[in-house]
Parts: C-alpha cells; sequence; structure tokens
C-alpha cells in the first residue's frame, strides 16, 4: 500500500496536474477572499474571521477533488496495467487505499498554505478584539474530512469508467449531490433528518469549533462506503 501511495504522489508531483492543483486552490481562494467584491470578500465581512473561506473552500474542493482523482483508476482500466497491478502481491484494498491516500496528500498539501490566511487575519483585529481560534481548528479539522470523504466519491468515480471526463462528471456529481442536494431535498421537505444525510450538516456542526463524535462517524462512514464499492468494482475486473 505504501509502495502505491508513494507511486500516486510522485505521479501527482513529477507533472503539472498537483502543481496545477493546488496553484488553483489557492488562487481561487486568495482571489475570492482578499481581492475580489462579493459574499467571499473576508475585508467587506467586517467580521475578523475565516468564515467565508470555510463557506467557499468545501464548494472549490467538489470540483478539484473528483479533478484530482479522476485519473486514479480510470487511467489503470484503460491501459490494462490495473490486471498488472491485481496479479502483485496486494489486495484490492491495498491498491485503492494507496490511491486515496495519495490523493489526500495532495489536498492536504493544498490546504496547508490557507494557514497563512490567520496570519493576515489577526493584522485587522481591532484592540480588545480576540480571534476564534477553536472555530478556525474545528473547521479546519471538518475540511480535512470532507475531503477524505469527497475523495472516496472521486476514487469510486474513477473506478466506473475508463474515460477521465466521465470519472470527472460522475465525482462532481456524487460530491454536489452529498453537499448541496441533500441540503436542497431537506429545506423542500422541511426535514432535519434528512439534512443530516448531507456533508454539510456534519461539516457545519465540526465548524463551530466541538468535535462531535457523530460527526467523525458520519465522515469516515461515508469514506468507508465509496471505498468498499471501489474494492469491489475492482474486484469484478478479475473476472
Amino acid at each position: 500500500m505504501k509502495a502505491i501511495c508513494l507511486m500516486e504522489i510522485r505521479s501527482f508531483l513529477s507533472s503539472l496536474t498537483g502543481y496545477l492543483v493546488i496553484i488553483v486552490f489557492l488562487l481561487i481562494n486568495g482571489l475570492m477572499l482578499w481581492f475580489f467584491d462579493g459574499t467571499y470578500n473576508i475585508l467587506q465581512s467586517n467580521f475578523a474571521d475565516l468564515a467565508p473561506f470555510f463557506y467557499l473552500a468545501p464548494l472549490v474542493l467538489t470540483f478539484l477533488i473528483p479533478a484530482v482523482s479522476m485519473k486514479s483508476l480510470s487511467e489503470e482500466i484503460k491501459q490494462g496495467t490495473i490486471e498488472l497491478l491485481l496479479t502483485k502481491p496486494l489486495s484490492v484494498w491495498q491498491i485503492v487505499l494507496g490511491k486515496y491516500f495519495g490523493i489526500l496528500f495532495l489536498i492536504f498539501l493544498s490546504i496547508l498554505p490557507t494557514v497563512i490566511n490567520v496570519y493576515f487575519l489577526e493584522s485587522y483585529l481591532l484592540p480588545g478584539q480576540e480571534f476564534d481560534m477553536g472555530s478556525v481548528l474545528g473547521s479546519y479539522f471538518g475540511l480535512l474530512f470532507l475531503s477524505a470523504a469527497y475523495g472516496a466519491m472521486g476514487i469510486f468515480a474513477s473506478a466506473l469508467s475508463e474515460n477521465q471526463i466521465v470519472s470527472f462528471i460522475l465525482g462532481v456529481g456524487l460530491c454536489l449531490f452529498f453537499s448541496l442536494g441533500i441540503d436542497a431535498l431537506a429545506g423542500l421537505m422541511q426535514s432535519t433528518f434528512v439534512e443530516k444525510f448531507g456533508v454539510q450538516y456534519h461539516f457545519r456542526s465540526i465548524s463551530r469549533g466541538v468535535i462531535d463524535t457523530r460527526d467523525l462517524i458520519y465522515f469516515v462512514s461515508i469514506a468507508f462506503l465509496f471505498l468498499s464499492m471501489t474494492v469491489s468494482k475492482i474486484k469484478t475486473l478479475r473476472k
């Protein structure tokens, strides 16, 4: 599994893909938060917090993570190298998890530089104001778990087709459904129960700075569900 993970990371960092993902994520967030007028502009919000970033970042990741994961398995299936991997002394779970953790590492590298926003924002605090670090840490923690769930959806979508574009569209569709789709459905049905099936509900809960085991179990369960379906899909290729 470690070898697969390192191979995936090297694949990202030895090409423009990895650097492009990091640059695009940082560029979109930087421009929207500090330069462009609008809802996400921190300076126009009149509040010294990173709430606009934590509203924007999940939306960007909805498209960015499927873009990162779309070729993880689809390229292997298209080129026939997945059959070679299956002949190695590795279980299907090890292959899938190796690919999965490689994706998460790249997303972590993309999110890490945004911590500098905390430093910039502290310079705008008025005398007597305090920065809600607990909320910020909770939000970053939630963002990592959100990325883990999206990553599992993305790699599952990658296993469904040998066409990377199709895999990307399927991945975006899954991420949008579990974020905005379930929220919209809950709003139409006026049901708080349905809302709890969406990732945004649990992300908002963690963002308050209180780590609830129910939220962690939700994200772990979603990731495990899609990774399990990915493993099942790959196993069918052996036949």
